[in-house]
């Protein structure tokens, strides 16, 4: 087993107490340091980095703290504790930026068509505060209604966008290391393994297949900022001291 590194340890148990913390003293910190969309009251420049330490449930953590300790450890030790960190908020950051601009571009596109229905501003903001509307009025599907309901009050947590930045940073470093999942057990090369996870994130992202409330685009978001980063310093070997 790898020797648990100096930054990946502190971002474990930063992770594992923001977790903790709020379900023993039975507070809600969602508000405060989970990732809004902008048009929200609860948003806050902070979040874009508060929300990598949120996660939604035990499972959400573990997968994650998992994935950051077996392929960030190698990454660290090559690295070094700067280098490393810069390069895991730099992922983290990019990816909920990107989980940003997609989020509004599609909320703002819902709103504009509310618009050009005849609503103003208050109207809208009476139905994102209680999700309520006229249906003769409002011809859009209950469907698009929902997402633009949920588009303003669901907030994004969690590691996975900087995780996806150091999977893609490991495949680059390592591209033949040999990775496998318990649901599809057969090794196969991290040059090819990583970009179908990621090629799978841009598919549920785009389709209405997605299993669960997950934020396909802050994975992506993750990856291609972790690509950029990872691939000039392999390129240029850049230093951080």
């Amino acid at each position: 087993m790898p020797k648990l590194t100096d930054a990946i340890k502190h971002l474990i148990i930063i992770n594992v107490i923001m977790f903790a913390t709020p379900l023993l003293l039975k507070m809600d910190l969602t508000n405060i340091f989970a990732l809004h969309l902008p048009t929200n009251e609860h948003f806050g420049f902070w979040q874009y980095i508060s929300s990598m330490f949120m996660h939604g449930g035990s499972m959400h953590l573990i997968f994650n703290m998992y994935a950051l300790w077996a392929f960030g450890t190698p990454l660290e030790q090559m690295w070094g504790k700067n280098k490393f960190l810069f390069f895991y908020f730099s992922a983290g950051l990019g990816a909920g930026l990107i989980y940003t601009f997609v989020n509004y571009y599609q909320f703002n596109d819902i709103y504009e068509q509310l618009i050009s229905l005849g609503l103003s501003s208050s109207d809208i903001q009476q139905i994102l505060e209680f999700g309520k509307y006229n249906d003769d009025i409002i011809t859009l599907s209950n469907k698009t209604m929902s997402e633009f309901y949920s588009l303003y009050h669901t907030p994004a947590v969690g590691a996975s966008g900087a995780i996806y930045g150091v999977l893609v940073a490991f495949a680059i470093s390592f591209p033949d290391a040999k990775l496998a999942m318990i649901f599809f057990p057969v090794p196969i090369a991290a040059k090819y393994f990583i970009p179908l996870i990621i090629l799978s994130d841009l598919f549920f992202g785009l389709t209405k297949y997605s299993v669960g409330n997950i934020a396909h685009f802050a994975h992506i978001g993750g990856a291609i900022i972790g690509f950029i980063i990872a691939w000039y310093w392999k390129k240029n070997q850049f230093k951080i001291l």
